[in-house]
């Protein structure tokens, strides 16, 4: 009989803080020529800022894809090197911005939600001055930003989020289309994932991790609701966008199953005509093969189809 065997973490813990120093690689911005740099969205922290590239000629309107970076919700940049394929969307046509948001280490859930919705309010809101169309927007995002994308993706309400109940809020945060790259969405089942696929580190429940320095406590001592809170799945409903879930069956980060539980449960839904799913064999959590020119063309074969 053959038995499945856990991977062994690498040395140090991976759901810890990074090592004293690190920083993601930076993409290579020198060669946009129209951009927009650190624009301020809200006033209650100085990572409440994004970055805007502009394609080289024409006065818009422009079709906008908003990157929001991943890092566990604890660490990323707005303008980390997954930029470098993102930005090839300026050759396509397509403005293309990207978020930074409120860190767990700075504020918990729901204030990286709550960020990412209140940059997408400001770019309508100067969608003129900005040059972008407010009826074509997208958001894409891999692990962390993957959840954050989906989760724009629903199209909640203004009010209807955690943190948002009694607020006047104006215009309505809404996308066209949302691209969720192997996020982690049900964190109460991300261990029991990772166990039973035999690929995935099962270091979820950790208080250490990322996903409970996200919620404010231990995963298993979370209560279910809160949880619920922080799943896209819990607010996916009719007023929900086409969406392109992607993940990688080598992913050893954030167990495969994360995302064939997302689809299923958007099937179950009534949801299936909204979702495409794609499986990329052999690929790991934040693969190459996710940013590579073949992916990105169905990237954004995927945009044009839904942002016509």
């Amino acid at each position: 009989m053959e038995f499945k065997k856990t991977p062994t973490p690498p040395m140090g813990n991976p759901g810890g803080p990074p090592p004293a120093g690190w920083k993601p690689p930076m993409a290579d911005i020198s060669w946009v020529k129209r951009k927009l740099l650190d624009i301020p969205y809200g006033s209650e922290s100085k990572n409440q800022c994004l970055d805007l590239y502009l394609p080289e000629t024409g006065s818009g309107p422009f079709p906008l894809l908003i990157h929001i970076h991943g890092g566990g919700f604890a660490m990323g940049d707005k303008r980390d090197d997954h930029m470098d394929a993102y930005l090839t969307g300026i050759r396509r046509g397509y403005a293309v911005a990207s978020i930074e948001y409120r860190l767990s280490g700075e504020a918990i859930f729901p204030a990286a939600v709550l960020d990412c919705r209140e940059a997408l309010r400001y770019i309508l809101a100067h969608a003129v001055e900005l040059s972008v169309d407010p009826e074509r927007i997208a958001t894409i995002g891999g692990s962390a930003g993957g959840n954050l994308s989906a989760m724009m993706g629903m199209n909640i309400p203004n009010g209807a989020f955690p943190g948002e109940a009694g607020k006047i809020l104006d215009p309505l945060p809404t996308v066209r289309a949302a691209i969720d790259q192997f996020g982690p969405m049900n964190f109460k089942t991300m261990d029991a994932q990772a166990r039973a696929n035999g690929v995935s580190f099962a270091d979820h429940d950790l208080p250490t991790s990322p996903e409970s320095k996200y919620l404010g406590a231990a995963v298993p001592q979370t209560p279910d609701a809160l949880a619920a809170a922080a799943n896209p799945l819990t607010y996916a409903g009719e007023n929900m966008c086409p969406m392109l879930v992607q993940h990688g069956d080598m992913d050893h980060l954030v167990p495969k199953e994360q995302s064939l539980e997302f689809v299923a449960g958007l099937r179950e839904k009534g949801l299936g005509c909204k979702v495409q799913f794609v499986l990329l064999e052999g690929a790991d959590h934040e693969d190459k093969k996710f940013t590579a020119k073949e992916n990105m063309d169905l990237v954004f074969a995927f945009l044009d189809k839904n942002m016509d």
